[in-house]
């Protein structure tokens, strides 16, 4: 298995994920968001890669089950439902509902990489039940870091770099690029305090500073959810388990 990350979109074009495994990573906040809301029982989640797309999507779907969420430099946008602070998609809000979210960074990741054979949204909350999935695809796959505004982010590198962790740690044999090295060897370094690395991220600073500690503390929680969300035309749902699709 050959595993290479990625640390930012912009390293490549879209083309690159064709027929790929790829893990897109936002811990600050997207792929944490979209995590939440699933488990709180949204029924997809819809990433976007513009502002204008979002609101032409949500104008088209009709009935009242339908979201508009996202940020932009970190704040809520006028105009749409929900932010982008995990801790907004509770299940009072987000049950049954579509969701289409827009953000800064991690929905562009996502559609950028909407190509791949399989694309799977992690953040350290779910970190686990990815690495899972990894194992028993057996395939090579690309670890996709959304970054901030087109470059690197120490957040994604570290949650990369403990993916390939909890993977080296189930005893399976690995090939590493260099950047996966690297990755690896920030989280081992940097990672030991989940809590205090995204309170010292530039990205968690800009957080604090727009009062949002708390999505600091609930995006620093470690394999406290065991699902799998996978982009699949177009929308991101939970892969049911083996037991599940075969009822």
């Amino acid at each position: 298995m050959k595993i290479n990350v990625l640390f930012s979109p912009s390293l490549v074009d879209e083309l690159y994920f064709t027929g790929k495994t790829t893990v897109v990573i936002d811990v600050l906040r997207a792929t944490s968001t979209i995590i939440e809301a699933l488990n709180n029982g949204a029924k997809e989640v819809i990433p976007v890669n513009t502002f204008e797309f979002a609101l032409k999507a949500s104008g088209s779907i009709f009935g009242g089950q339908t979201i508009l969420g996202g940020e932009k430099n970190t704040k809520k946008i006028e105009s749409f439902n929900l932010g982008n602070s995990p801790l907004e998609y509770t299940k009072e809000v987000v049950a049954g509902k579509s969701i289409i979210l827009f953000t800064t960074n991690g929905s562009k990741a996502i559609v950028k990489a909407k190509f791949s054979e399989h694309l799977l949204i992690c953040a350290f909350t779910n970190l686990s039940y990815v690495a899972k999935f990894l194992i028993e695809n057996g395939k090579d796959f690309e670890i996709l870091c959304s970054g901030r505004a087109g470059g690197f982010s120490i957040e994604d590198t570290i949650c990369a770099g403990r993916l390939i962790s909890e993977i080296e740690e189930q005893g399976h044999e690995m090939m590493l690029s260099d950047s996966g090295r690297a990755a690896k060897y920030l989280s081992k370094f940097l990672g030991k305090s989940v809590r205090k690395m995204l309170a010292d991220s530039e990205h968690g600073k800009l957080l604090a500073e727009n009062e949002f500690q708390a999505d600091i503390e609930f995006c620093s929680s470690v394999n406290t959810m065991n699902l799998l969300p996978i982009y699949s035309n177009g929308s991101i749902k939970i892969l049911p388990n083996k037991n599940e699709s075969e009822l």
